[in-house]
């Protein structure tokens, strides 16, 4: 039987993901809070900011603006997602 978790993205129950997604504290916040659904939603948006921004993820200063847009998007703490 799969996983479920309340998703802070859909705000309802759903399949939750299979393994941690990012590392560190924010990858477990987002294992146990994300389900599968919300995280696809949340790689489709990433693939728009790093289009419309020119980001790369080849950069520590780049990989720190895209964590930023994933807590917003994920977790709705401001609202740069």
């Amino acid at each position: 039987m799969a996983r479920m978790v309340h998703c802070v993205v859909l705000g309802r129950e759903a399949e939750g993901l299979d393994k941690l997604p990012h590392p560190g504290s924010l990858g477990g916040q987002i294992y146990e809070n994300v389900s599968k659904e919300g995280w696809e939603q949340w790689l489709m948006r990433l693939q728009m900011i790093i289009n419309e921004n020119q980001l790369t993820t080849a950069t520590p200063h780049n990989i720190e603006i895209i964590e930023k847009y994933m807590v917003s998007f994920l977790f709705g703490k401001n609202d740069m997602g």
